[in-house]
C-alpha cells in the first residue's frame, strides 16, 4: 500500500483538508492532560503551512452523539497548536456552517484553522454524503493523517474523499508510518516473527490470534485472556476474569496453534484486586478459590523474554497483567524489557501496551509505537481500510 503523500502534492495556495486525531483527553477546566496526538500530527502540519498551504483541520474529540457539547470543543486543542507551533491558529465554532465558511474563505498561505468537532454533526458517525460534501466543497487537497480512525466509515475518513474526485487525496506522515509498520513490515516479517497478545478478553483479540497463527512463528498469550484458555485446558482459575462463554474458542485456538501458541506456565495472583492483597505465586491452571490472577508469573515471564531475545520481528499488543499496580506489572516490565533489548523490528500496537511502554520509558527503544489501539488491532487482523484504499497510489516510475 504505497500511499501518496501530503509531501507529494503541491500545496502553495491550496486549501487542504486534513483529518487529524485531536481526541485528547480534558480535565474538568478544559484543560489538555496529554498532548501527544497533536504533536505527533505536526510534522505533516508543518510540512503544509511551511509550502504556503492553507490548512483545513477536522477532527473528532470523545462521543458527543451528534450534538454540540461545549466540555469536547476543540477549541483547547487549537489553543495548544498555536501554542506548539508558534503561530496564530483560526477556530471555527461550527464545522460546515456559516463561522466555518467564512473563516475558510479569509485564510491565508500558511495559516491554519480548526474546525469544530466533527462529531457535532451527527452526518459524522452516520457517514452522511451531503455533510461528506460540504466539507469536500471547502478544499482542494484531502489528507488523511488520522489513523486512529482509519478502520471507521465515518463520512470525513470515506465519505469526504469519495466526494472529491479529481482531487488529490494523500496520506499524512502519520498514517504512512503506521500503514509502513503494521501492514508491510507484517506482510513480509523478517524471522522469527513473534506477536506478544495480552488484555482481558480473547473475544477482543480471537480475529487478531487467528490472522497472527497463520504468519507468525510464535504468539505469546499474556493478561487476563490467558485464564480462558485455563479453563479451555481444564485448570482451575479461582476468581479470575474470563469468559465462559469463550472456553470452546480458546480449546479451537490451542488446537489450531499447536506448539506456535505460548501459554503461561505459572502466575502471579492476589486474594483482592489491591497492591498490599496477600500474594502467591501459582502452575498456571492452579488459581486456589479466593483468589484471582492479575499477572503472569516470573518464570512465564522470563521463558516470554528468551523468545523475544531471539526474535527479529516483534508485535505486542496488550499488557502482560495489572501493569498499572505493582507488583502486578512485574510480567509486562519483563517484557517490555526483553523487547526493548532484542535487536529485531519492535511494533506496538497501541492502547494500553503503548501507554506501558511510555510509562516505562522505552519509547525510544522500540522500533514503532501505533497511535491507534482499534485501528492497529484490526490492521493485525488483516481487515482492509476503505478509508486508506481510497487514497491516491504512488505512481512507480519504472526503469
Amino acid at each position: 500500500m504505497s500511499k501518496m503523500t501530503i509531501d507529494d502534492v503541491e500545496v502553495t495556495g491550496k486549501r487542504v483538508l486534513m483529518r487529524v486525531d485531536f481526541n485528547v483527553p480534558l480535565n474538568d477546566v478544559g484543560e489538555i492532560t496529554d498532548n501527544r496526538r497533536i504533536e505527533m500530527a505536526l510534522p505533516s502540519i508543518k510540512s503544509v503551512i511551511d509550502r504556503g498551504g492553507r490548512l483545513i483541520l477536522i477532527s473528532h474529540l470523545g462521543r458527543p452523539k451528534g450534538h454540540p457539547n461545549p466540555a469536547m470543543s476543540l477549541a483547547p486543542a487549537a489553543d495548544e497548536l498555536a501554542r506548539m507551533v508558534g503561530t496564530p491558529v483560526a477556530f471555527s465554532a461550527d464545522t460546515v456552517g456559516s463561522d466555518s465558511q467564512s473563516k475558510v474563505a479569509s485564510l491565508k498561505d500558511g495559516g491554519i484553522l480548526v474546525l469544530e468537532n466533527l462529531r457535532f454533526q451527527p452526518g459524522e458517525k452516520e457517514g452522511d454524503v451531503d455533510f461528506a460534501k460540504a466539507l469536500a466543497e471547502v478544499s482542494d487537497i484531502y489528507c488523511n493523517n488520522a489513523f486512529g480512525t482509519c478502520h471507521r466509515s465515518d463520512a470525513s475518513m470515506v465519505a469526504v474523499p469519495e466526494a472529491m474526485t479529481g482531487k488529490p487525496k494523500v496520506v499524512g506522515s502519520l498514517v504512512e508510518k503506521e500503514i509502513k509498520y503494521l501492514s508491510s513490515v507484517i506482510s513480509t516479517p523478517e524471522r522469527p516473527f513473534v506477536a506478544i497478545l495480552g488484555g482481558a478478553k480473547v473475544s477482543d483479540k480471537i480475529n487478531v490470534i487467528n490472522n497472527l497463527l497463520g504468519i507468525c512463528d510464535h504468539v505469546l498469550i499474556g493478561g487476563a485472556m490467558a485464564y480462558t484458555f485455563s479453563l479451555a485446558t481444564g485448570g482451575t482459575v479461582g476468581d479470575s476474569l474470563v469468559e465462559p462463554d469463550k472456553v470452546e474458542l480458546a480449546r479451537e485456538l490451542i488446537e489450531r496453534g499447536g506448539e506456535k501458541l505460548i501459554l503461561p506456565i505459572d502466575t502471579h495472583c492476589g486474594d483482592a484486586f489491591d497492591a498490599n492483597c496477600n500474594k502467591k505465586i501459582v502452575q498456571a491452571g492452579n488459581i486456589p478459590e479466593g483468589f484471582e490472577g492479575l499477572d503472569i508469573g516470573p518464570e512465564t515471564a522470563q521463558r516470554f523474554a528468551a523468545i523475544i531475545a531471539n526474535s527479529k520481528t516483534v508485535v505486542w499488543n496488550g499488557p502482560m497483567g495489572v501493569f498499572e499496580m505493582p507488583p502486578f506489572d512485574e510480567g509486562t516490565k519483563v517484557v517490555a524489557q526483553a523487547i526493548a533489548n532484542a535487536s529485531c523490528t519492535s511494533i506496538i500496537g497501541g492502547g494500553d501496551s503503548a501507554a506501558a511502554i511510555a510509562q516505562l520509558g522505552f519509547e525510544d527503544a522500540v522500533t514503532h509505537v501505533s497511535t491507534g489501539g482499534g485501528a492497529s488491532l484490526a490492521m493485525l487482523e488483516g481487515k482492509s481500510f476503505p478509508a486508506v484504499e481510497l487514497l491516491d497510489q504512488k505512481t512507480v516510475v519504472s526503469g
